[in-house]
Formats: C-alpha cells, structure tokens, sequence
C-alpha cells in the first residue's frame, strides 16, 4: 500500500524561500506572544505559598527535598495528596533542589512553563488551521473557492496567522488561567499541557508521513513513538490527558480528513488502541489514588442525575466566563438543589443538546464547528463531575486546556476579518490589529488583577469569603492562616463558622482541635478531637492529639489507652512514642 499524501505538502513549496519565509514570520509571532504573556504573570514572583495543596505538594512534603532512588520510588507508586503524577513530583523535587523554599523559584517556573505552552498554541493552531484549509482545498464542491481569483497564498499564511496570534494570547492573557499559574500546585495543570500540545505537534507530522491501515507497523514508526511518548509524559503530569486519544481522533475528522468512512474510522481507533491502553492504565490509578484520600464522592453522596445536570451547566458557565470573565472564584462550591425543573438546569441542558444537534447538522457542509465544540466537551469530560471529585461544582483551572476550542473560534473569527480587509487591499486591516490590542488590553488587566488575589492565604480566601460568604472550606483555610499566625481567637471564629455551614466536617474539627491546644483549652480540644474519631475511628492524628489532652489533663490512663490506638494505625510516629513513654513514666510516679 502506498502512502497517503492528501495532506503533504509539494516538496517545493516546503523548500521554498517564501515559506521559509513564512515560517520565521510564524516563530517570531509565537517568541512575542511568549514574551507578552511572561511579563504579564510577572507579579505572581512576588507571591507566597498559599495554604491549599501547598503545603501538601511542597513546605510540607519531605518526599521532594531529596533526588535519589528513594524519591524515585515514592513518586511512581505513592498515592500522595489523593493524586498519583510521577512527573509533577519531579518538577517540584527539583525546584526545591534549586530554590529550597523561596516561593520566587517555584512560581518562577510556573511562569516559564505557561508562556512555553502559549507559544507551543500558536505553531500548533496554525498549523492544524494549515491541515483544514488543505483538506478543503481537496474537497471538490469546494474546488470552485479554491481557484478564486481573490485568494492567494500570502492572504491564506495571513489569516493562519492572525488566527493562531489571537488564539495564543487568548490562551495566554485570559484570567480564567491565572489559578493554573499563580498557584504552585497547578504544576501539574502546565506539564500535562505543554507535553498534550507537543503531542499534538508530534501527531502533525506523524499524520503527514502515515500509511493508512498499516498495522503493526504504524505503531513502529518512529513519529508514532514519539507521539506516545509525549502521550505518557502528559499522563504522568496529569491525568486529564486521558482524553488525547479521542481527540487524535477529532483531529482525523477534521483538519485531517483521515477519517471518511466508518472503515477508515475502524482504522483510525485501532490505531489508537496504545493511546488508549495509556489512558486506561493512568485511569485506574487515579481512582485509586484518589480513593485512597478520601476525595471520591459515592453515587449514594451525589446520585448520577444531579452529576448530569451540573455537568451541563459547567460546560456553559465555563464558555460564559471565557466570553466575560468577572467574578471568578478559585473555589465553586457544589450545589445544593439541583432539579431539571428549575430554569438554570433546564435551560442547560436544552442549550447543550441544541449546540451538539447543530453541529452534528453542520457536519456534512463543514466538519470544523463539530470538532471544536467535540474537542471542548471531551476534554472536560474529567472534570464536569460524572466521576465526582472532592466538593467543588468548578474550577478555572479545568478549562486550562478546553478553552482552546472557544479560543480558536475566537481566533478565526479573526482570521476572517483580517482575510477581508486584506482583500480589500488593506481596508480595515489596522482595525483588525487595534481591536487584538483593545482585547489584549483588557484581558491583561484582568490577570494582573486576579493574580493579587493568590499573593497569599489571607488575600486568597477573604477573597473567597467576599464572594461566597456561605462558604465552609474558605473559613476553615482562613482560620489556618490565622493559626499559622499565632492569632488563635480569630482562627476559632472562621472554624466555628465553617463548622456551622458543614457540621461533619473532619479536617475543620481536627483544626479547631489544634486551636483550642493552642488556647490552653484541653477539655474542648479533647471534644473536637472526639468528634474526628467519631467520624473517622482511624485517624491517628486525632488519636495522639486526644491522648496529648489527656496527659494535659493528667488522665494518664485515658492518655496511654489513645496513644496505643493512634501508633497501631501509624506506628512510625516517633513523637507519638516518644509521648507514650513520658506517660507511661508518669503514671508509674503516680502508682508510687
């Protein structure tokens, strides 16, 4: 069998001066969206470690302060904070090696690797709108535009352009991705990114030199190895990149046009089929690391009709805040009525139905609109919250990735306006670049504003609690800080607050605990620490804090009896013995 050369272009015009030409014009656009989108996060240097996941992740996770094989081994098997990313954990160990715990190092790297993936947007974007214009160009009812005297190569490369300009600094410049840079632990969010771009690049190329239908060999290639490979590198970032097989396979719908016939679609999945395996591989072990921490919620907490119908909400809240973003909340908290007879979720769910219909209607005319909207609802399918995770409805940092599909609408929206002033020799075109300034003005502004908001753990959640006063996580992370703060009378207000929004909460009583151990309280200590154990009879922390109170207390008995307990279930803890000892010491004074 032959090769397939639909959508590989002349030799000679590969070669050729002009588009040479054009490629360096096509580079020197992605360096200054680059440079533009680096100065703007620039004011995240100057913010701390917030307390959410980074005390977790790094100033308190002893496993990344050491690069030897013992750190290798905790990395690709431990199920730490309820996530298991390999890659992130090494990103992080070697900016502790570098910068220890100076927060400049490690947002410092957050920043690089965000400008790195706006760059990768704009070479990727232009060259998949590249993909779709030479696919129309071999579709014969479209043979008639192509030979139009009004389009020329250089308007063509133009309107690339312009589309993957705008679609970069749309994803490089737009608040809704500030949560993803300016918070530390949303490594993971910018890895799995830059490797799922690369991925894509990869498959670019792969596709321009495949032979359609050949298997093994396929998967031998030397293009498909590394496509995979980038594959698993996104996979050990994050696993949101679950999805990258299904959207090889939109990108062979359309720009590739590999796929035309349900034969030629069988063909396309088999080879896949490793993509896949990848992906289920890394499934697996997310549900258990994230079992393992508790944060999976049952049908029987949330049943799969409310998960449906939130998820369809999400997926055009998430467009709404792209088109105006005001108002974004680093934590959405779950909703609690959620019925199909109230506007908000009906109307949802007839909106996402009508856009799907839409698009499928438009399929035989123009496959684009279907593989955009595809794209954006499966790469949020992860997170829309039918596998439900922790107690969030949203999160900006899920449509890290997703709103490239609204965004390069946006992008070749753009394209369109510039393509018709430049028909008109010029007519309009500085409009077009005055509105990309007005857009990225705006947009600008917006994120400088929204990374003040993660300078540090008091900015962050009196942000949150502004904004949604109602909220039980915001109060317990503010009466953290506050006890972080040795002000322990205002850490017991926001926890007692936040206990009265969810009163079964374990980490909030675990924390008052700790407040009133701070206060000199034993007594109540020891009530909130009876409260955890009640809830969760294997948490040893609450176990050794409760025997702390009691040795306080001088109940040596009652001491002795919960240090036992808590060391059965973590018997490593050396302060734990070395406390039992001073208590069994002590209670044989008092026999004496």
């Amino acid at each position: 069998m032959t090769k397939d050369k639909r959508l590989k272009p002349k030799d000679e015009v590969q070669n050729s001066p002009h588009t040479k030409s054009l490629l360096s014009v096509r580079y020197l656009v992605a360096t200054a969206v680059f440079l533009l989108t680096f100065v703007v996060y620039f004011s995240c240097l100057h913010s701390e470690f917030v307390m959410w996941d980074d005390d977790c992740y790094i100033y308190k996770n002893p496993h990344i302060h050491t690069l030897n094989l013992s750190f290798f081994r905790w990395a690709s098997s431990a199920f730490y904070c309820a996530n298991w990313h390999p890659l992130t954990w090494f990103s992080h160990a070697l900016d502790y090696a570098v910068w220890g715990l100076n927060p400049l190092g490690h947002h410092l790297t957050n920043n690089i690797l965000h400008a790195a993936n706006t760059f990768i947007v704009v070479i990727v974007v232009a060259k998949l709108l590249e993909a779709w214009q030479h696919s129309r160009q071999q579709n014969p009812p479209l043979q008639k535009a192509r030979n139009s005297k009004t389009t020329d190569s250089s308007s063509l490369e133009g309107s690339y352009l312009v589309a993957a300009a705008v679609t970069g600094l749309l994803f490089g410049l737009h608040p809704l991705h500030v949560e993803s840079v300016a918070w530390v632990s949303e490594r993971k969010d910018l890895l799995c990114a830059m490797f799922f771009l690369l991925s894509i690049l990869a498959y670019t190329k792969y596709v321009s030199v495949a032979k359609e239908g050949d298997y093994p060999g396929a998967f031998l290639n030397r293009h498909y190895l590394l496509v995979a490979g980038l594959s698993a590198l996104a996979l050990l970032s994050k696993p949101m990149a679950v999805t990258l097989p299904g959207v090889f396979l939109i990108l062979d719908c359309c720009p590739f046009n590999r796929i035309r016939s349900m034969k030629t679609f069988l063909s396309a999945l088999l080879e896949k089929l490793p993509l896949i395996a990848l992906s289920i591989i890394s499934s697996v072990l997310t549900v258990l690391a994230q079992k393992a921490g508790g944060a999976l919620q049952t049908f029987e907490i949330i049943p799969l009709s409310p998960r449906m119908l939130v998820a369809a909400e999400s997926l055009l809240s998430y467009l709404w805040k792209m088109v105006l973003p005001v108002n974004l909340i680093p934590y959405y908290p779950y909703p609690r009525n959620i019925s199909l007879f109230s506007a908000e979720y009906f109307l949802s769910v007839i909106l996402v139905s009508g856009i799907t219909a839409a698009c499928i209607v438009m399929m035989k005319k123009q496959r684009l609109w279907l593989a955009v909207w595809g794209y954006y609802v499966l790469t949020l399918l992860p997170v829309l919250g039918i596998v439900q995770v922790g107690g969030q409805a949203m999160a900006d940092r899920y449509t890290y990735l997703p709103s490239l599909g609204p965004f390069i609408v946006a992008g070749l929206l753009a394209a369109w306006l510039w393509k018709k002033s430049y028909l008109r020799k010029g007519a309009g075109a500085g409009l077009v670049i005055a509105a990309a300034i007005l857009i990225a003005g705006p947009l600008s502004f917006l994120t400088y504003k929204q990374i003040a908001v993660w300078k540090n753990s008091f900015t962050l959640w009196t942000y949150v609690i502004a904004k949604e006063p109602e909220n039980p996580l915001a109060h317990n992370n503010l009466g953290v800080f506050y006890n972080s703060s040795n002000m322990p009378e205002k850490a017991e207000e926001e926890f007692l607050i936040s206990i009265r929004l969810k009163p079964d909460d374990i980490d909030t009583h675990y924390n008052l605990g700790g407040t009133y151990q701070a206060l000199y309280m034993p007594e109540k200590a020891a009530d909130e620490f009876k409260t955890v154990i009640r809830l969760k009879p294997d948490f040893a922390g609450a176990h050794f804090n409760l025997g702390l109170d009691y040795y306080r207390m001088g109940q040596m008995e009652k001491a002795y009896g919960e240090l036992k307990k808590g060391l059965e279930i973590e018997p490593d803890d050396q302060k734990a013995r070395q406390l039992l000892k001073t208590v069994e010491r002590r209670a044989s004074e008092v026999r004496r």
